[in-house]
């Protein structure tokens, strides 16, 4: 298959060509006119005698000389547009081909994007349904419409719907029996966070001075906001931590709490 622009290439070539030819046949031209007045200088007593011929001899060649240059002037003329047009065409062929390249650039950087979102998409999926029988916490609307958190244990997850089927083992007292019961909820994955590993410390973040964190409150199930007073312990690895809202005598109390009983404090959360 002959390349794009080979047609125009062809034409160009031609057009050198007659262009090369005319400059060959002006040269020829120049160089009788020159001849002629070389012998007008050497003897003018000759030209005397056949002036009228010599004349008229003269004329033709530079009627000749002007036609010649008149045609130079059409072939260059005629050059400079086909060089014109074949230098927009490479441009435009370079641009497409560039528009190309990038196109195939995004299309390549979204497939490698989709691949790893999926791939994360699914890990995510793996790892939920992997919190069977775990206890976690979970982020649970109350009577009064605001959020609470409390441990719950994962009972079922749902790769479809992607909602977790959690139970709270104890919800409180009843308040006409005094017995304790149990619920279940039904919870998307946005409001649940897991525990780190019990018998595993580098499973959870290291939380620095000063972090705030969600935690579970000593002698209870509930999680609330607290700030780490103090690094982990290496024995315990419980960290000490200040709960908000628990003022004493016009402090608050620092208290200790396992690392697996210790999450990240989610973004925009409100207790």
């Amino acid at each position: 298959m002959p390349p794009a622009g080979g047609g125009e290439l062809g034409v160009l070539l031609e057009k050198f060509s007659d262009l090369d030819q005319l400059q060959k046949e002006q040269e020829i031209v120049i160089m009788e006119i020159n001849n002629m007045h070389r012998k007008i200088c050497s003897s003018p007593e000759t030209v005397d005698k056949a002036v009228d011929s010599f004349l008229l001899k003269l004329r033709g060649l530079y009627a000749r000389a002007k036609e010649l240059s008149e045609s130079e002037i059409s072939a260059s003329t005629a050059l400079i547009g086909l060089l014109d047009g074949l230098l927009q065409s490479g441009a435009s062929t370079a641009q497409r081909k560039k528009m190309e390249v990038g196109d195939q650039k995004k299309k390549r950087i979204k497939s490698d994007t989709d691949t790893a979102r999926f791939s994360a998409v699914r890990n995510q999926l793996d790892q939920a349904a992997n919190l069977k029988g775990e206890q976690v916490a979970a982020r649970v609307k109350s009577d009064d419409e605001k959020d609470e958190w409390f441990v719950v244990k994962v009972i079922h997850f749902d790769k479809e719907t992607k909602e977790y089927e959690v139970l709270d083992e104890e919800p409180g007292d009843d308040e006409e029996s005094t017995q304790k019961y149990e619920r279940k909820y039904k919870l998307p994955m946005s409001c649940i966070i897991p525990f780190p590993k019990k018998g595993d410390p580098s499973s959870a973040p290291d939380f620095g001075h000063g972090r705030q964190v969600l935690a579970v409150y000593p002698g209870t199930t509930a999680l609330y906001r607290a700030t780490v007073a103090s690094h982990r312990k290496r024995k315990s690895d419980d960290y000490i931590l200040e709960f908000d809202d628990d003022e004493e005598d016009g402090s608050l109390p620092q208290r200790a709490v396992p690392f697996y009983r210790v999450v990240a404090l989610p973004e925009g959360h409100r207790q």
